[in-house]
């Protein structure tokens, strides 16, 4: 008999369904061999029919721990997601657990596939870097599959997931930028530009909100014109949108900005390479800092200033949340890496 809507669905439930013993359907959820073909065919049906994942108490009870804990990154291409990939693999190999990497590229379809994927191969736990766990506005697709998700696992983000219970370990947006504008302004610049990103990113327009309320302080120039510069994450978008800036500039008769804030560091390349081409000098002319620390700021010339999470930190903290959750520990919802920012080449001039 199928268990009613509002029934929860257990071992036992399984076991009766199939006809076996709780034990068999133990056995099948240990990936023991000593379960014959067909009983261990019916078990796995029904395990997928009804989305079942034992319990971290159940687990524990029957000892299912895999020691795997799968991560989803938005394009592990891109440095800093290759850099945090990296560090959380290491903390996890400490800890002896090993890592499942996915590589989504951002889509939001092949995410709620691969949160499912991760739940049939049944890991441990799942951490998401950047995503749809960055978005202001949660996919509500996506929302629901992290909830299916929590039910059965921890599930750790770099951003945020709208109702769904998540762990969330994340940069310290408000300080980060607060250390580029201080270097800043520091040296003399006033008219400050953030270029790059997108507003529907939860990291993005934290960056944003918060330069708007330190603006006043600081006595920051705050038109638009310097502030409203989207595009993307790459070094094209950050040409792009940098050769946009200097044309809205020359159009309204305003001034270039004394320095600009990209949103990362690949960002950061193409605006370097927007100004060079307008004939200008970096940073006498226009100094430029972003966001990430990877390894083309000490490689292109001039190296760039830029704020560093130190990456063997926030894998580890995002391991240790996820073991934490694993082994039914209490830890923080929340828990933030504290920035800092390296002064390079790119911004380290003195306006007089």
């Amino acid at each position: 008999m199928e268990p009613t809507p509002n029934q929860k669905v257990t071992i036992y439930t399984i076991a009766k369904e199939a006809g076996v013993s709780p034990a068999t359907v133990s056995r099948v959820l240990t990936n023991s061999a000593n379960v014959r073909p067909e009983k261990r065919e019916r078990i796995e049906e029904l395990i997928h029919k009804y989305n079942f994942m034992p319990s971290a108490l159940a687990r524990g009870l029957t000892d299912t721990r895999r020691m795997i804990i799968g991560i989803i990154t938005a394009d592990v291409r891109n440095s800093f997601y290759a850099d945090v990939y990296t560090a959380c693999e290491n903390a996890a190999s400490k800890a002896g657990y090993t890592m499942l990497l996915l590589n989504s590229f951002g889509d939001r379809d092949t995410e709620k596939r691969q949160i499912k994927k991760l739940l049939e191969q049944r890991v441990d736990a799942i951490i998401q870097l950047g995503g749809a766990a960055d978005d202001v506005e949660t996919d509500t697709g996506y929302a629901k599959q992290v909830k299916i998700a929590v039910k059965s696992l921890p599930f750790v983000v770099t951003g945020k997931v709208d109702g769904a219970d998540c762990n969330i370990v994340r940069v310290d947006a408000e300080r980060a930028l607060e250390l580029l504008v201080e270097h800043l302004v520091y040296n003399g610049n006033k008219r400050i530009a953030l270029v790059g990103g997108r507003i529907d990113v939860v990291s993005t327009k934290a960056k944003y909100e918060h330069f708007l309320k330190i603006a006043d302080k600081y006595h920051l120039d705050t038109n638009p014109v310097y502030l409203e510069n989207w595009g993307g994450y790459r070094v094209d978008k950050g040409l792009r949108s940098m050769d946009a800036l200097f044309d809205k500039c020359h159009k309204q008769g305003i001034p270039y900005p004394d320095a600009v804030i990209a949103v990362n560091d690949l960002t950061a390349v193409g605006v370097i390479k927007s100004i060079e081409r307008h004939g200008l000098r970096i940073p006498e002319d226009i100094a430029v800092v972003g966001y990430d620390n990877i390894d083309i700021d000490e490689i292109i010339e001039p190296n760039i200033t830029t704020i560093d999470y130190n990456y063997a930190v926030f894998g580890e903290m995002l391991v240790s949340t996820a073991i934490a959750g694993i082994e039914g520990t209490s830890v923080e919802k929340q828990r933030n890496i504290e920035p800092n920012i390296v002064i390079r080449e790119s911004s380290d001039i003195k306006r007089v």
